[in-house]
């Protein structure tokens, strides 16, 4: 028989409701990712009236798959949200949002007494392709600048894999190209002190923050700690401000925001990536001679590698295995990235998707000191760099860690395995490699059982007949004798519902576009997911609430426009 709960734990339970997330100031709450995103900003807000300023905060965005719920999300803690002076405006699109966001910045130079509040700090979210879509906005906002009690995240949603999407997309790189400092949470919690830190950076350097989520990460769930006072910023002391700061101003010529952003903004970030140690080692010991780096979710997938070789934490110290985490993936600070490095004689870079720390960390140490530059790997192998052969007909046959779809614990470990054999951290015939052995062993048998079960015979496919989330597809058809083309995201099921639907576009480009169906018809499709008649006109097709006959599939139609 179960022995019954303490007093104290039975009445804390008795307490819990579904709201603690947003109601509770301290305290332990069940929350999920984009819960996360909610709270984050009440925090924010929190933390500032504690410092004895009045802010207010601003939400807007697009919706979209991983963070398809956010605006729901907000929606249901309007309540909250209200009550601390946080606005949610979802955008018109992408665009359009991150600029009104830019515009919250702009009260910095507001006439003075103008303002009601000391600042206002923002949130910009989107889909991978929004993050495209927006760049041009990221780049002029974040060359001219935040407020000191403002600062703004730009939160992207990627699919490393295309779950949702028509194109595998990694906003890394874009936000890169923006000059804006990218934080990659690895759990629910670090949505949280990650973002606070993000606001922190952006109010101290001057720059937007971005924020990378992906599906694996900010749509699980988790039991978080609420304290606004959880995360301890330390302001950097080996950092000089230029003479008139960092922050938004006018009048302010292009090329003066420029210069301030090459040569202050990303250096000041730095500093504070540095003094706030959001990379450091996770495992180290004296005597390390191998080094894993990695962030985000492939930093979680590298823990579960680790473990299914069997490697714990005190047995990657006896063999000196240094364990790198990084919370920052651009710009990668230096003085981190080195302290890691010495003593190294081999780094392993566990990404996924295309190189970022990878290529940083090799530029950090190409020209540092002789005796620290270890061999650094990431997505291949040294090839003939130690005398091996490369294949230049079939490049994928010196891949280590693949840059295409993502990467699981199965694929890293084989990947560690192999590299601590061959830099003999693993002594052949010792008891340890035995036992990894024998987990690599267990891992391939995994592997074959999974792919004898799906060669084992064809499964029953289960195609839409209709979305059932947008009526149109229930009521209309393609004409007969027509073609249409499919649009992101749900539109993308008319290709398995109707064989005359063949092809996509990306998203924003539905009215481009065209197919001619008749050369002497002159006509073509206005959008991907609607459909051109040869010969007829809309007055002539089938009403819109016409039943399909039962050899066709429904799909949305619309009137056709003349070929330009």
């Amino acid at each position: 028989m179960n022995a019954p709960l303490p007093e104290s734990i039975r009445q804390a339970l008795e307490t819990v409701t579904l709201d603690d997330k947003y109601a509770l100031d301290h305290g332990r709450a069940f929350m999920s990712g984009v819960q996360a995103l909610v709270k984050l900003p009440l925090l924010q807000r929190q933390r500032d009236q504690q410092a004895g300023k009045n802010t207010a905060g601003f939400i807007s965005g697009y919706r979209g798959s991983p963070l398809g719920s956010y605006d729901q999300a907000l929606w249901k803690a309007s309540a909250y949200l209200k009550a601390q002076n946080i606005v949610f405006q979802p955008g018109v699109n992408e665009e359009l949002a991150a600029t009104a966001l830019w515009g919250t910045q702009q009260l910095g130079f507001a006439p003075p007494g103008s303002n009601r509040f000391d600042g206002v700090f923002g949130i910009w979210y989107g889909k991978g392709p929004g993050v495209d879509r927006t760049s041009d906005v990221f780049k002029h906002a974040n060359n001219a600048g935040t407020t000191p009690w403002g600062g703004v995240i730009a939160v992207a949603g990627d699919d490393h894999v295309a779950k949702s999407s028509t194109a595998a997309h990694q906003s890394d790189h874009i936000f890169k190209a923006c000059g804006l400092p990218v934080f990659f949470p690895a759990s629910v919690q670090e949505i949280l002190d990650l973002g606070l830190h993000a606001f922190a950076l952006s109010r101290y350097a001057g720059v937007w923050a971005g924020m990378k989520t992906i599906q694996e990460i900010v749509e699980s769930s988790a039991s978080a700690t609420i304290d606004p006072d959880r995360v301890q910023i330390q302001l950097p002391t080996d950092f000089e401000m230029p003479p008139g700061g960092l922050h938004i101003r006018w009048p302010d010529h292009a090329l003066e925001q420029e210069a301030r952003l090459f040569h202050h903004k990303w250096y000041a970030a730095l500093a504070y990536i540095r003094a706030n140690r959001l990379n450091h080692n996770v495992i180290e010991g004296p005597h390390d001679r191998y080094g894993l780096i990695a962030s985000g979710k492939a930093y979680n997938d590298t823990r579960q590698a680790l473990l299914d070789l069997g490697l714990d934490d005190a047995t990657c110290r006896q063999l000196g295995i240094r364990l790198h985490k990084v919370a920052v993936v651009w710009p990668l600070e230096a003085q981190s990235a080195r302290d890691f490095a010495t003593g190294l004689q081999e780094i392993l870079v566990v990404e996924e998707k295309r190189q970022l720390i990878e290529y940083q960390l090799k530029e950090e140490l190409y020209n540092w000191r002789d005796d620290v530059r270890p061999n650094i790997l990431g997505k291949f192998n040294e090839g003939d760099r130690a005398g091996g052969e490369w294949s230049q007909a079939n490049p994928s046959s010196n891949e280590l860690l693949r840059a295409n779809a993502d990467l699981s614990p199965a694929m890293i470990a084989r990947a560690i395995a192999g590299r601590l054999k061959k830099n003999g951290i693993l002594p052949a015939g010792s008891a340890v490699a035995a036992r990894v052995d024998a987990q690599l062993a267990i891992l391939d048998a995994k592997e074959r059982a999974m792919q004898a079960l799906v060669l084992s015979g064809p499964t029953a496919e289960r195609m839409p007949w209709f979305c059932s989330g947008c009526p149109h597809n229930t009521s209309t058809r393609v004409p007969e004798g027509s073609r249409a083309m499919a649009g992101i995201g749900c539109h993308f099921m008319a290709t398995w519902m109707d064989r005359s639907t063949i092809g996509f576009t990306q998203m924003g480009g539905e009215a481009c576009p065209g197919w001619v169906s008749s050369p002497s018809a002159r006509r073509a499709t206005c959008s991907p997911t609607w459909a051109t008649a040869p010969t007829s006109t809309a007055a002539s097709w089938p009403s819109a609430r016409a039943s399909p006959p039962a050899s066709t599939s429904p799909t949305r139609s619309s009137t056709t426009t003349p070929w330009p």
